[in-house]
């Protein structure tokens, strides 16, 4: 699992967990999509400079996609290795048959970050996640050979819960950049007002719509753990660490009645012995 901050924090990118043939399909993977959610997420760019970035990072991918050749050098806003990243992507994609769609998804994906910051109903914020989020289990599942649509659906409900959690972690951080995930009718249901967050507080309304996020994420993991179980190899430990990182990171947030506004909940070094004893004993469907 990734530990900096960001979509990617809870997916399984990079992990020495992975078979060592996949690693750097999947590095690059990651490369492309951190890079491009940095374009729409950090820093003090204008909303033109971070969709410029964004389309230039598109035109790339379709030049990787079609060429084996190095595109144009890197522009003073893009970083130096740029031009490695897509050269290395563009053989990732042709090794692995990796659809550029997906790749596609994620980048309107963050394109949307920086036009939108409000989502009405869970519709639209799950429509955000299948772009976001999914994309990434597909690849993975692509690199590692895996072809099969029971899998694809397992993964996108993982992904989407992975997505939804780091949500609910970054609520306060998210809504200081005026940016807000948890859908509107699920605040008016329970009277969490966006005041209250402005004010630095998570006050009962905001505890209750949380919960209810909550809950709803939790039942996603629970439907994607067969997933855990399909895949063989190594990967299946790296889902199982992420699927397990993920539903952690949810009790903490639970026992902390969502107040992410003294400690946002996160993983660390302390938590390897939980991982190393509930690898251990995973049990999978009886």
């Amino acid at each position: 699992m990734v530990g900096s901050r960001g979509h990617y924090e809870n997916f399984p990118v990079g992990s020495v967990l992975l078979p060592r043939p996949m690693r750097r399909h999947v590095a690059v993977l990651y490369a492309f999509a951190r890079t491009a959610d940095d374009f729409a997420d950090e820093g003090d760019r204008s909303a033109d400079e971070r969709l410029r970035l964004l389309d230039g990072w598109r035109r790339r991918l379709a030049h990787a996609a079609a060429s084996s050749e190095p595109g144009e050098p890197p522009t003073g806003d893009e970083p130096p290795d740029t031009v490695a990243i897509f050269l290395a992507l563009g053989a990732s994609i042709r090794e692995r048959a990796l659809p550029v769609s997906l790749f596609e998804d994620l980048l309107s994906a963050f394109r949307q970050d920086v036009t939108r910051t409000r989502y009405a109903t869970w519709t639209e914020v799950f429509d955000y996640c299948r772009r976001s989020a999914n994309p990434v289990g597909r690849l993975v599942l692509r690199i590692a050979g895996h072809q099969d649509g029971r899998f694809d659906e397992w993964s996108d409900r993982i992904c989407t819960a992975l997505q939804l959690t780091n949500f609910w972690q970054d609520v306060k951080i998210d809504a200081d950049r005026g940016r807000i995930y948890l859908p509107a009718d699920e605040q008016r249901a329970h009277g969490a007002r966006e005041e209250d967050l402005r004010a630095g507080e998570i006050s009962r309304g905001w505890q209750q719509a949380l919960a209810a996020a909550a809950a709803r994420t939790r039942e996603l993991f629970d439907a994607g753990r067969p997933l855990c179980d399909a895949v063989r190899g190594r990967l299946r430990y790296e889902l199982r660490a992420t699927w397990l990182g993920g539903t952690r990171i949810l009790d903490r947030l639970e026992a902390a009645q969502f107040d992410v506004i003294h400690r946002r909940p996160s993983l660390g070094p302390a938590d390897a012995p939980w991982f190393a004893w509930r690898l251990l004993t995973w049990r999978g469907p009886s």
